[in-house]
Protein backbone atom coordinates (compact mmCIF):
# COMPACT_ATOMS: atom_id res chain seq x y z
CA UNK A 1 0.00 0.00 0.00
CA UNK A 2 1.53 3.41 -1.07
CA UNK A 3 1.73 5.95 1.64
CA UNK A 4 0.89 9.17 -1.26
CA UNK A 5 -2.12 11.14 0.03
CA UNK A 6 -1.58 10.13 4.02
CA UNK A 7 -0.58 12.26 7.11
CA UNK A 8 3.07 12.42 8.65
CA UNK A 9 2.76 11.30 11.97
CA UNK A 10 4.06 12.28 14.86
CA UNK A 11 7.83 12.63 15.93
CA UNK A 12 10.09 14.83 17.65
CA UNK A 13 14.26 14.80 17.06
CA UNK A 14 16.95 16.56 17.44
CA UNK A 15 18.93 18.16 14.31
CA UNK A 16 22.31 19.55 13.44
CA UNK A 17 21.46 22.69 11.99
CA UNK A 18 23.57 25.62 10.84
CA UNK A 19 26.14 24.76 13.39
CA UNK A 20 23.77 24.29 16.18
CA UNK A 21 21.38 20.75 17.88
CA UNK A 22 17.47 21.86 17.50
CA UNK A 23 15.02 20.29 18.19
CA UNK A 24 12.39 19.29 15.29
CA UNK A 25 9.08 18.04 15.15
CA UNK A 26 5.89 17.12 13.31
CA UNK A 27 4.31 20.62 14.39
CA UNK A 28 7.42 22.34 13.03
CA UNK A 29 6.38 20.88 9.01
CA UNK A 30 3.12 21.69 9.48
CA UNK A 31 1.65 24.80 7.40
CA UNK A 32 4.60 25.23 4.91
CA UNK A 33 5.95 22.35 2.08
CA UNK A 34 8.73 20.11 3.25
CA UNK A 35 11.38 17.34 2.12
CA UNK A 36 12.43 14.39 3.95
CA UNK A 37 15.49 13.57 2.52
CA UNK A 38 16.62 9.94 3.24
CA UNK A 39 19.79 8.54 2.98
CA UNK A 40 21.22 5.08 4.73
CA UNK A 41 24.27 6.72 6.42
CA UNK A 42 26.87 9.70 7.18
CA UNK A 43 31.19 9.12 6.11
CA UNK A 44 29.53 6.85 2.62
CA UNK A 45 29.65 7.38 -0.95
CA UNK A 46 26.33 8.40 -2.81
CA UNK A 47 25.12 10.32 -0.05
CA UNK A 48 27.49 13.49 0.32
CA UNK A 49 26.80 13.82 -3.60
CA UNK A 50 23.09 13.92 -3.01
CA UNK A 51 23.48 15.94 0.21
CA UNK A 52 25.69 18.46 -1.78
CA UNK A 53 23.73 18.83 -4.29
CA UNK A 54 20.32 19.21 -2.54
CA UNK A 55 22.16 21.91 -0.70
CA UNK A 56 22.48 23.42 -3.84
CA UNK A 57 18.96 24.16 -4.47
CA UNK A 58 18.29 24.82 -1.20
CA UNK A 59 17.83 28.60 -1.55
CA UNK A 60 15.62 27.79 -4.38
CA UNK A 61 13.48 25.48 -2.54
CA UNK A 62 13.35 27.84 0.18
CA UNK A 63 12.08 31.08 -2.14
CA UNK A 64 9.04 28.25 -3.03
CA UNK A 65 7.89 28.19 1.02
CA UNK A 66 9.97 24.46 1.02
CA UNK A 67 11.85 23.34 3.86
CA UNK A 68 14.40 20.41 3.53
CA UNK A 69 14.95 17.55 6.30
CA UNK A 70 17.76 15.34 5.35
CA UNK A 71 17.36 12.13 8.01
CA UNK A 72 19.62 8.97 8.61
CA UNK A 73 19.45 7.19 11.24
CA UNK A 74 22.53 7.85 12.48
CA UNK A 75 22.59 10.38 15.58
CA UNK A 76 22.55 14.58 15.70
CA UNK A 77 26.26 14.25 16.93
CA UNK A 78 27.08 12.04 13.99
CA UNK A 79 26.00 14.79 11.81
CA UNK A 80 28.25 17.26 13.40
CA UNK A 81 30.76 15.31 13.12
CA UNK A 82 30.91 14.99 9.58
CA UNK A 83 29.99 18.35 9.03
CA UNK A 84 33.59 19.00 10.90
CA UNK A 85 35.50 16.85 8.81
CA UNK A 86 33.87 16.96 5.46
CA UNK A 87 33.51 19.87 3.33
CA UNK A 88 31.49 18.57 1.57
CA UNK A 89 28.48 18.25 4.24
CA UNK A 90 30.20 21.00 6.23
CA UNK A 91 28.30 23.51 3.48
CA UNK A 92 25.27 22.25 3.78
CA UNK A 93 22.32 24.56 5.38
CA UNK A 94 19.78 22.86 5.65
CA UNK A 95 18.67 20.88 8.86
CA UNK A 96 20.55 17.16 9.33
CA UNK A 97 17.48 15.01 11.74
CA UNK A 98 19.03 12.31 13.32
CA UNK A 99 16.63 8.77 13.74
CA UNK A 100 18.11 7.08 16.27
CA UNK A 101 15.06 5.40 17.06
CA UNK A 102 14.18 4.53 13.87
CA UNK A 103 10.85 6.36 14.48
CA UNK A 104 10.84 9.11 11.94
CA UNK A 105 12.16 6.31 9.14
CA UNK A 106 9.54 3.69 9.94
CA UNK A 107 6.71 6.44 9.86
CA UNK A 108 7.82 7.32 6.35
CA UNK A 109 8.33 3.36 6.17
CA UNK A 110 11.79 3.71 4.62
CA UNK A 111 13.48 1.14 7.05
CA UNK A 112 16.10 -0.66 4.94
CA UNK A 113 15.23 -4.36 5.41
CA UNK A 114 16.67 -7.59 4.29
CA UNK A 115 16.03 -11.27 4.56
CA UNK A 116 12.91 -9.64 6.11
CA UNK A 117 14.59 -8.11 8.80
CA UNK A 118 15.31 -4.31 9.55
CA UNK A 119 19.29 -3.52 9.02
CA UNK A 120 18.73 -0.60 11.12
CA UNK A 121 19.18 2.57 8.44
CA UNK A 122 17.13 4.24 6.00
CA UNK A 123 16.74 3.52 2.04
CA UNK A 124 17.82 6.29 0.15
CA UNK A 125 13.94 8.13 -0.46
CA UNK A 126 12.57 11.22 -1.20
CA UNK A 127 9.18 12.37 0.55
CA UNK A 128 7.42 15.54 0.06
CA UNK A 129 4.76 16.70 2.18
CA UNK A 130 2.30 19.53 1.23
CA UNK A 131 1.47 22.65 4.13
CA UNK A 132 -1.62 19.72 5.48
CA UNK A 133 0.95 17.57 6.36
CA UNK A 134 0.05 14.86 3.48
CA UNK A 135 2.47 12.81 1.66
CA UNK A 136 2.60 13.71 -1.78
CA UNK A 137 5.76 12.62 -3.72
CA UNK A 138 7.71 9.67 -3.07
CA UNK A 139 10.77 8.27 -4.77
CA UNK A 140 12.75 5.30 -3.19
CA UNK A 141 16.39 4.19 -5.53
CA UNK A 142 18.26 1.73 -5.13
CA UNK A 143 21.62 1.68 -2.90
CA UNK A 144 24.04 2.51 -6.03
CA UNK A 145 21.79 5.22 -7.67
CA UNK A 146 22.14 9.10 -6.89
CA UNK A 147 19.22 11.53 -6.87
CA UNK A 148 18.85 14.30 -9.20
CA UNK A 149 17.69 17.52 -7.01
CA UNK A 150 17.14 19.60 -10.20
CA UNK A 151 14.40 16.98 -10.93
CA UNK A 152 12.82 17.33 -6.88
CA UNK A 153 12.73 20.69 -7.71
CA UNK A 154 11.04 20.06 -10.59
CA UNK A 155 8.16 17.75 -9.16
CA UNK A 156 7.64 19.94 -6.26
CA UNK A 157 6.71 23.12 -8.73
CA UNK A 158 4.62 20.56 -10.48
CA UNK A 159 2.92 19.72 -7.38
CA UNK A 160 1.94 23.19 -6.06
CA UNK A 161 0.59 23.67 -9.49
CA UNK A 162 -1.75 21.14 -9.19
CA UNK A 163 -2.66 21.94 -5.51
CA UNK A 164 -3.33 25.56 -6.33
CA UNK A 165 -5.43 24.68 -9.73
CA UNK A 166 -7.72 22.14 -9.00
CA UNK A 167 -8.88 20.48 -12.38
CA UNK A 168 -5.68 20.41 -13.75
CA UNK A 169 -2.49 18.55 -13.80
CA UNK A 170 0.95 18.38 -15.14
CA UNK A 171 1.72 16.30 -18.18
CA UNK A 172 5.20 14.45 -18.63
CA UNK A 173 8.11 16.98 -18.31
CA UNK A 174 6.10 19.70 -17.40
CA UNK A 175 7.88 22.60 -15.99
CA UNK A 176 6.70 25.54 -14.70
CA UNK A 177 4.45 28.05 -17.16
CA UNK A 178 4.18 24.69 -19.97
CA UNK A 179 0.24 23.99 -20.26
CA UNK A 180 -1.35 21.71 -18.24
CA UNK A 181 -3.97 19.56 -19.20
CA UNK A 182 -8.00 19.92 -17.81
CA UNK A 183 -9.04 15.48 -17.77
CA UNK A 184 -12.61 15.28 -19.33
CA UNK A 185 -14.58 12.94 -21.46
CA UNK A 186 -13.70 15.27 -24.49
CA UNK A 187 -9.48 14.52 -23.36
CA UNK A 188 -10.14 10.64 -23.80
CA UNK A 189 -8.28 9.56 -26.35
CA UNK A 190 -7.22 12.62 -27.70
CA UNK A 191 -3.44 13.00 -26.19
Amino acid sequence: MSIIGTKLKPFKTTAYYQGKFVDVSDADVLGKWGVFFFYPADFTFVCPTELSDLDDKYAELQAMGVEVYSVSTDTHFVHKGWADTTDTIGKITYYMLGDPSHVITHNFENMRYEDGQAVGVADRGTFVVDPDGTIQLVEITPEGVGRNAEELVRKIKAAKYWREHPGQVCPAKWEEGDATLAPSIDLVGKI
